[in-house]
């Protein structure tokens, strides 16, 4: 794991939910956050967990400043899992210190340990810097694909039917 990265614990669940907070602070979307530590402590650190954070410190053992949530997924295509990153956020004054990339490198190296072959994420079309960065690294826009998500009543009403 790259220096300052590590995998979270139960403990950072505060600091966890600090940084999903000012990212969608960051995203134009501060009242959007609907989750709870209780949520981050069922799905992330309970009995059937469906997520994981790797999270970034300032100095070893110092502030939780940046984190990276993720999950497994499986691609029907290649036969093989992957990693979807949920949220990659770093606080803003620690910004340009290396622990986004950090946090990405340690993602990148759980992705190939495993043997897996891809990590993909989503990033709004106005956020320069992050595609900027992203593309620095060798990352490459999917542009032919079109992400949908269901939601609410659209979601419960196709639920119901039989």
């Amino acid at each position: 794991m790259p220096a300052g990265v590590r995998h979270a614990r139960p403990e950072d669940v505060p600091d966890v939910l600090r940084l999903i907070r000012g990212l969608a602070d960051y995203e134009r979307e501060p009242d959007a956050v609907e989750t709870t530590e209780d949520d981050l402590q069922r799905w992330v650190f309970g009995d059937d967990p469906v997520a994981n954070v790797l999270v970034a410190e300032s100095a070893p053992g110092g502030p939780v400043v940046g984190m990276a949530l993720w999950f497994r997924t499986y691609s029907t295509w290649t036969g093989v899992p992957g990693i979807y990153l949920e949220d990659l956020y770093v606080d803003p004054q620690a910004r340009g210190t290396g622990l986004g990339k950090a946090l990405l490198a340690a993602l990148a190296r759980i992705a190939v340990d495993r043997g897996y072959r891809r990590v993909e994420w989503a990033v709004l079309d106005w956020n320069t810097p992050s595609i900027e960065f992203y593309e620095s690294l060798g990352a490459c826009p999917m542009q032919e694909w079109s992400t949908y998500r269901l939601t609410g009543e659209a979601l419960t009403e196709l639920g119901r039917t039989d």
